[in-house]
């Protein structure tokens, strides 16, 4: 049975606004990671998506933070205590927003930055002072270098999703930012993974860690039902238009891999009468979030993005997934489908592999550990009509039941009636050369025409013509 959040003893503040929430029990990471970050020692913890990692984490920080609490409108009474690091804007956003919620009975305030933005808005936020700061590495060095962002009192820093952060680039970012802070601080680390490269760096930057981990690592989660379809690239986008009827699905999430094949994508579903948007880095921040926003409103039927999105985004209720193109990444593909069934709710995960993809559908079964078995699509408009289908044609088998139930009835065979016309043997004999050939025109005539002995062969003769007027007119 899951531990319920009463169990806490959060402050009345934090409390009432968890249960504002509708929050009850406790996931497992929340509850393994809550009293343990309460304590103030280093955590290193590894869930799969959609497990609550961002309440984990912003609880126990804020009630922590509580003892700082001030109603002065000095920004010097609200220096930066508590870092937050994400790797992208959206997901940045979204915790955010998390943040501002679980504190809205307090009296800490909270900020976000990110890129693609103007910076001057997010800096009046910085200099009128705050709390907790939520950004991304590339946006907040550009603060900390136009000395908008203090971090010398720092007493947490939160590293969320770090293998992608380690993935993207990051890690020298992330190594000058950490040079900013104080020393004395607890580190909080979650990552989907925990692979070479993030244990190196737990191990250079977090201090006797508590190591947390709810689920055997990259494993996907029990709800997803997945689905793995044989078909060729021009009949994908049919494919899917057919699964969203069949299974009455309202909303779902259609991932490519680049970002010209998610415009292309969701244009060509546009047209086909689907109510689409796109989410890729071409897009300005503004539009982006715009298209998150109406997705998840429910304005927005499809939302055809690339990985960008796939990491993190809380959009609740979503029943299904679609992989149009299977990831680069195995462990993409993991995360890709962490965005359905979450929180344990059911979803659907469905990966459209093209001939071309046996070698990605390799690693993914290297990575999750199971067998993908690749079914055969039939089409609706394939079927023929009239009897069921096994689908045995489609896919090139032979029943021999198909040809006994398909065979013609037997026809009267009827004598065939002689033609009265009359009938020319000359056209009913083959064809003989006559024994004497007339000799063919041009050769008649260049006898006719033969140069006369001694003179040249490219002179010719005259010829007589009709004179058109008379000597002497």
């Amino acid at each position: 049975m899951n531990a319920s959040f009463s169990q806490l003893s959060l402050a009345e503040p934090l409390a009432r606004a968890v249960a504002e929430m509708g929050y009850e029990s406790m996931t497992p990471i929340q509850a393994q990671a809550i009293p343990v970050v309460l304590t103030g020692k280093d955590v290193m913890g590894a869930a799969q998506t959609g497990t609550g990692k961002t309440a984990a984490f912003s609880l126990p920080l804020l009630q922590r933070l509580l003892k700082h609490e001030s109603s002065s409108t000095s920004p010097a009474r609200h220096p930066v205590r508590a870092l937050v690091l994400l790797p992208t804007r959206e997901l940045a956003d979204q915790v955010a927003q998390q943040v501002k919620l679980y504190a809205r009975y307090t009296q800490l305030r909270s900020a976000v930055v990110f890129g693609g933005i103007d910076m001057k808005p997010q800096t009046a936020e910085l200099k009128r002072g705050v709390e907790v700061l939520v950004a991304t590495p590339g946006r907040l060095l550009d603060h900390i270098e136009a000395k908008n962002a203090v971090l010398n009192q720092v007493e947490y820093v939160v590293l969320d999703e770090a293998d992608r952060m380690l993935d993207i680039g990051f890690l020298p970012d992330l190594q000058r930012i950490l040079s900013f802070l104080p020393k004395q601080r607890t580190t909080l680390l979650f990552s989907a993974t925990f692979s070479p490269e993030i244990k190196r760096l737990a191990a250079s930057y977090l201090q006797d860690p508590i190591t947390i981990e709810v689920a055997r690592p990259n494993e996907t989660a029990a709800t997803v039902e997945q689905r793995f379809y044989s078909v060729g690239d021009d009949d994908k986008r049919r494919l899917v238009r057919q699964i969203l009827r069949a299974r009455e699905l309202k909303q779902a999430f259609v991932f490519v891999n680049s970002k010209l094949g998610c415009a292309r994508l969701a244009r060509s579903l546009e047209r086909e009468g689907l109510n689409t948007t796109a989410l890729h880095g071409d897009k300005s921040q503004d539009e982006r979030l715009k298209a998150l926003d109406a997705f998840k409103r429910g304005e927005v039927d499809l939302l055809v993005c690339t990985d960008v999105a796939a990491r993190g985004l809380d959009i609740k209720d979503v029943p299904a997934v679609f992989n149009f193109d299977v990831p680069f990444n195995a462990e993409d593909y993991v995360h890709r489908i962490g965005r359905t069934g979450r929180a344990g709710a059911s979803g659907l995960a469905v990966t459209l592999v093209s001939p071309s993809d046996s070698r990605l559908i390799a690693d993914i079964e290297k990575l999750i550990r199971k067998k993908v078995e690749l079914e055969a699509f039939e089409f609706e408009e394939d079927r023929p009509r009239g009897r069921i289908n096994t689908g045995r044609r489609a896919w090139g088998g032979d029943d021999p039941r198909d040809a006994i139930e398909e065979a013609p009835p037997p026809r009267t065979v009827r004598p065939t009636r002689r033609s009265s016309a009359p009938v020319d043997p000359f056209f009913s004999q083959p064809y003989e050369a006559s024994e004497v050939e007339a000799t063919p025109t041009w050769e008649s005539a260049s006898r006719t025409n033969a140069p006369r002995p001694g003179v040249s062969s490219n002179i010719k003769t005259k010829r007589k013509v009709a004179a058109l007027f008379k000597p002497g007119d």
